[in-house]
Formats: structure tokens, C-alpha cells, sequence
């Protein structure tokens, strides 16, 4: 099989393509058939051990190597169908149509993958196409975690997402509009159309405007690409507010222990979203029932995949940027 190889931490020119031996299930595990995968903001902060912090560059060398990765695949999502399955999997079959993630273990780029029983893996409803699932995990688990459940969104709030043109940014904005919130969305002017197509009542552009100067202040604050610094985000937001931020650095976790227990001033709250089954299940079906869907700003061919990591690097993706590795 063909795998897209990180060779050593550095730009987009590492990734390169090498073939090896097909992977064999163990008894537990399944073998997928990856018809389709993304690059995320994640794959590209591995790829290049560009880390928020130094604290974090050096916990990222321990976890993923040092001269190069340990495991050189990228990727944690992709949408697939199982090809073989080991002798303990009753709950999968050859032919299954599945969504997964690989969580820290990555290799979802690549034409096969083995995945776990017990990490989450859930069966695909053909409603559904390989490209549009691929794109639901990282973003919609991610914005669902810190929504739910570190701020405990609930109708009737008001929510200022910054990013909301990205990946997680457009998931957010739509799971807080199907809760009933109203959401003021920050982005560039040239996405304001597709997120108040996505629900956004109200849309800034951050180049022209300052988001802080709402006259009203939200009761949640989603800073979905870590720019946003809790300051700024504690003096915006509404007394009892909560500031949530994706992209976490060691300067943040004082503030966030310090504000743990308030309850009638502003809180920080952030956090890493755990890859869980039931979660997956909710967004697949909520996409099925064309209550969410999401946002496939970037397509490239598993040859490009590369430039997908070009894009992510620019800064300038807007939604998933979406990898096709088998059209079949």
C-alpha cells in the first residue's frame, strides 16, 4: 500500500510517498480501506513540531520523536469500509461501510489503516459520502467538547466564535444555532456569506472591527485558533462569562486554574476533546438528518496531499481541507 511518509519535522516538502506492506489485523482490530481523510491544524502543528510554546515543542519531541516522527503516517480521521477484521470483531464486518478516528496513533494517511475495535469507529450511513464524513470528526467532536461540555452551552446564550470560517469555527457555529444561541461569528469578510449560511446572526471582520467592542457582551467566548488572549477575551465577555480557547499553551493554565471556581466572574476553560464512539454517532446523525453539515472548503487528490499541508500552513483554510485517497 501507499502511505504519505512525514520523513522528518519540517514544511510541507517532507511528506513523501513510499509503499509498504499491507497491514494484518490483530484480533481486535479492523482493517480499512481509506477513501478519504483531511489535513488538520493538528497534522500540520506534528509535521512541523510547531507547538503554541516552547513547554509544548519539547512534551511534542516526547511524544512524537525527535529527528522525525516515530510513527511517520499523519492523519486521525478518515471515512472508509473495512477490508478485513480480526477474529474478536463481532460488531464489524468486510464490506462495512465505517467513520474512525486513530486518535494519538495517527496513520489515517494512507491507503489502509488498522483501527482498533475499541477506539472510535462507528458504521457510515450511505446518506453520507466518504469526503463529507471524513470532514466531521476533528471539527464537530472538538467544537461539541468545548461547547457542551466544558461551557454548557444553552439556548438563549450568546456565543462569539473567532475562527468561525474554520474547521472547528463553521462546526461551532452551527451546533450553537441548533441549540438555539445566538452567535456573532469573527472571520474575514470574504467568509461572511458561508457562515450566515451556516446561522451566524451577526458577523465581524476582524480586520476592520473590533470584536471586543460588542455592545453586548457574550456569555461565551469560542476562540477556536488560539489568537485571542484571555485578557482580552476576560474583559469582553458578560459578568459569569466563560472563555473557551482550542489551542491551549502553558500561559494558560493559571488563569484557568485561578478561575476554576468562580461563578459570578468571567472563567477560562480549555481542554483536548476526548475521541469517543457515542460522540461520532450524534454527529453522524445529525448530519444525517441534514441538521448539520460540514464545511469542505479545500479537496486535493491523495498526490496533493502536500499542498493540503501548504494550505493549513497559510493560515487561509477555510472549513476542512478534505483528502481523497480511494474515489472507488
Amino acid at each position: 500500500m501507499r502511505i504519505a511518509a512525514c520523513t522528518r519535522f519540517g514544511p510541507p516538502s517532507v511528506i513523501e510517498f513510499r509503499t509498504v506492506p499491507d497491514p494484518t489485523p490483530g484480533p481486535n482490530d479492523l482493517i480499512v480501506r481509506v477513501h478519504a481523510t483531511t489535513v488538520t491544524s493538528a497534522d500540520a502543528r506534528i509535521r512541523a513540531m510547531r507547538m503554541p510554546s516552547p513547554t509544548f515543542t519539547l512534551l511534542g519531541h516526547l511524544a512524537f520523536g525527535f529527528r522525525s516522527p516515530r510513527n511517520p503516517v499523519l492523519g486521525s480521521e478518515l471515512a472508509g469500509v473495512v477490508e478485513r477484521v480480526g477474529a474478536n470483531v463481532t460488531t464489524f464486518a468486510p464490506g462495512d461501510r465505517v467513520l474512525a478516528f486513530t486518535g494519538a496513533r495517527l496513520g489515517a494517511h494512507a491507503e489502509l489503516v488498522r483501527v482498533a475495535k475499541s477506539s472510535a469507529v462507528v458504521k457510515l450511513p450511505t446518506s453520507l459520502s466518504f469526503e463529507h464524513a471524513a470532514a466531521l470528526p476533528f471539527a464537530f467532536t472538538t467544537a461539541l467538547y468545548h461547547l457542551r461540555d466544558l461551557a454548557r452551552f444553552k439556548p438563549g446564550q450568546h456565543i462569539t466564535i473567532i475562527g468561525a470560517a474554520g474547521a472547528v469555527g463553521s462546526a461551532a457555529v452551527q451546533l450553537a444555532r441548533l441549540q438555539g444561541c445566538t452567535v456573532t461569528a469573527v472571520c474575514r469578510s470574504s467568509n461572511h456569506a458561508l457562515v450566515r449560511s451556516l446561522g451566524a446572526q451577526e458577523v465581524i471582520d476582524y480586520t476592520r472591527e473590533d470584536w471586543t467592542k460588542h455592545p453586548r457582551r457574550p456569555d461565551i467566548i469560542f476562540d477556536t485558533v488560539g489568537v485571542v488572549p484571555w485578557k482580552t477575551a476576560r474583559t469582553a465577555l458578560a459578568p459569569a462569562g466563560i472563555f473557551l480557547q482550542a489551542v491551549i499553551t502553558m500561559r494558560d493554565v493559571i488563569p484557568m486554574l485561578l478561575t476554576a471556581r468562580n461563578r459570578t466572574k468571567p472563567r477560562f476553560k480549555a481542554g483536548i476533546a476526548p475521541e469517543r464512539a457515542s460522540d461520532l454517532s450524534h454527529i453522524i446523525t445529525l448530519a444525517s438528518e441534514q441538521k448539520i453539515q460540514p464545511v469542505i472548503g479545500h479537496r486535493y487528490d491523495f498526490n496533493d496531499i502536500a499542498n493540503a499541508h501548504a494550505l493549513v500552513d497559510s493560515g487561509r483554510k477555510v472549513g476542512a481541507a478534505v483528502v481523497v485517497i480511494n474515489e472507488r
